[in-house]
């Protein structure tokens, strides 16, 4: 994604579920699109979100707790090279995380 202001290549900070411009400061949510409050100080930049985003992607799993139809998931290479990897997933509804292996 490009800055809306100084159109500089914007770097993820996936923690806070934002697009943050290096050059100048400027912070956009993820999968959003608008541009959020901003505040610089000498000591550091603050940005002010409203809602917290969880920038993984969804799929449609049942929850193993609570009966929900869709889960967030990702894919870690928990055990050696050679074996298929591992999907974690997360209920949306109860946050629940339970593991699949292949």
């Amino acid at each position: 994604m490009f800055c809306p202001s100084c159109k500089k290549l914007m770097r993820p900070n996936t923690a806070q579920g934002l697009w943050v411009c290096p050059k100048c400061g400027t912070t956009v949510k993820m999968g959003g699109g608008k541009v959020v409050e901003h505040h610089q100080t000498k000591a550091k930049d603050i940005a002010v979100v409203e809602e917290k985003v969880n920038p993984l992607p969804k799929a449609k799993e049942e929850c193993p707790k609570c009966k929900n139809d869709e889960a967030y998931w990702v894919l870690r290479q928990t055990r050696g090279a050679d074996e298929p990897e591992t999907r974690i997933f997360q209920c949306t509804k109860c946050g629940h995380k339970w593991r699949e292996y292949d």
